[in-house]
């Protein structure tokens, strides 16, 4: 009998292991509903078509309304500046959730490119920059994107550098379509004071936008807010448990039998003593890794911006191109196009390669197309087929490099911290973007070959920091 007993409880034991191996793997591989999803992905593409389908033509929409080659530097990067500063505004009041800031998006992005549409009309260079400001603030949702790719409460840990290789995907086919149907538009070029090369991308992408307004309305759903602090003291109340919490935001703590009418210092709130104990838990090395994933995620938009802004007004001065914003959007487009298979072959790998080493790869052929457009331009071989090779290997390179920077912090910090890790790379981001489009609009005035060595320096430091991080930059694949 005794014989009998012990083996039920093995079996027993075994099975409850096996009930929780089962639901660990449950955990780690969970993805969010499926229509949500899709919604959230394609507002990605939307808004990477939104930020470069401009990129072709605006040096020439600057020049028509009295601007140049700076100024349309700030055009294309301008926005990233004003969806940082949205982002303030918009985590405040978001309650950790996500259909608020899709429909302040969708708003945002119609508002933007009806009036980067209608600067022709009024003859206004700087409405051209108003549209833009606006379409900044649609742009912050790329960081709720990202958020949301990685979202511990609905998104497994070993599903995070997946998503996040999908948004990467987007972001190439955006930089793909964006430009060849802003180069496209301007070719055809409709005779028409309001429809025309240069406002027809504003009118198409706002109808497009209401359109995608529509389905999400109807189709997104959100994830369960977290109970409020009335509401788990209600719950408390009911259920006659005692719990430390404090009041409401604004209200004093009720007095006690010690209570003194003097005025007193307001007890730190739980939350603030929560923050300090999770900081006071991020180790030296931890703090190196964000400081590193910040600046790769800041380093590849940079470079990514500042190339995309770059050669149109590259393509148009050098002597044996002479390009039009329909050549240069069609050389742009042709290289993320070429780069869409190993971008696709990238979602497959990320199940199986750890994050750092496909950073390293990204880097290296990042860093090599760089080192390869030094040697054409000093040696006066620049022509169609090895600026191509350049733009490709760049492309690709700091592409795959950017998937990795969000999806490693969210597998090594806590799960509370993926709304602050999410901001951090994405103000990386944004600096990135903002500062790449404005030296590269400036690229052929302060040189080129000094504009490539500031890249070339920029990946040095960031290949420094992850070679000497690089044991503590290991995270599980997938």
């Amino acid at each position: 009998m005794a014989v009998f007993k012990q083996l039920l409880n093995k079996i027993h034991l075994f099975s409850s292991r096996h009930e929780s191996q089962t639901s660990d793997d449950e955990e780690e591989f969970k993805l969010p509903n499926m229509a949500s999803l899709v919604i959230m992905i394609s507002m990605n593409l939307l808004l990477q078509v939104s930020f470069f389908i401009v990129v072709s033509s605006s040096n020439k929409y600057a020049e028509y309304l009295g601007g140049n080659a700076t100024f349309s530097g700030i055009i294309i990067g301008i926005p990233t500046a004003f969806a940082g500063l949205s982002l303030i505004p918009l985590t405040k009041y978001d309650k950790g959730v996500y259909k608020m800031p899709l429909h302040v998006s969708c708003f945002f992005a119609i508002l933007g490119h009806v009036a980067y549409a209608l600067a022709y009309r009024a003859n206004f260079l700087y409405l051209i920059l108003i549209g833009r400001c606006l379409n900044g603030v649609a742009f912050s949702m790329f960081m709720y994107c990202k958020r949301y790719c990685t979202d511990p409460r609905i998104v497994g840990i070993r599903r995070r550098t997946t998503l996040a290789s999908w948004l990467v995907i987007c972001q190439g086919m955006g930089m793909s379509l964006g430009p060849f149907l802003g180069g496209v538009l301007y070719n055809i070029g409709f005779s028409n004071s309001v429809f025309n090369g240069y406002t027809s991308p504003g009118w198409i992408m706002a109808g497009i936008y209401v359109v995608f307004w529509v389905l999400v309305t109807k189709y997104f759903e959100d994830i369960p807010q977290p109970p409020t602090m009335m509401e788990l003291q209600s719950a408390s109340d009911s259920n006659d448990i005692p719990m430390v919490v404090v009041e409401a935001k604004g209200r004093d703590a009720e007095a006690s039998p010690n209570y003194s009418s003097a005025p007193t210092t307001r007890p730190p709130s739980p939350v603030d003593e929560s923050f300090r104990a999770q900081l006071s838990l991020i180790t030296r090395s931890q703090w190196g890794v964000i400081a590193t994933m910040c600046w790769f995620a800041m380093l590849c938009f940079f470079i990514l911006g500042s190339w995309e802004a770059n050669l149109p007004v590259f393509g148009a001065a050098a002597g044996n191109l002479h390009w039009s914003p329909f050549a240069a959007g069609n050389f742009i487009a042709l290289g993320g196009i070429t780069c869409f298979p190993f971008l696709l072959a990238n979602l497959l790998a990320a199940r199986r390669i750890q994050d750092r080493k496909l950073l390293a790869v990204g880097t290296i052929l990042g860093l090599a197309g760089l080192l390869i457009f030094v040697s054409i331009l000093r040696t006066g071989t620049v022509n169609y087929g090895s600026l191509f090779a350049c733009w490709w290997t760049v492309a690709l390179g700091f592409n795959l490099a950017t998937t990795v920077t969000l999806s490693l912090l969210s597998k090594q910090l806590p799960p509370e911290w993926n709304g602050r890790t999410s901001m951090a790379i994405q103000y990386s981001n944004y600096t990135g973007r903002v500062t790449g489009a404005i030296w590269g609009g400036s690229g052929v005035s302060v040189g080129m070959l000094n504009f490539v060595g500031l890249e070339i320096a920029m990946v040095g430091i960031g290949a420094v920091l992850f070679t000497t991080l690089w044991r503590d930059l290991k995270t599980k694949t997938g």
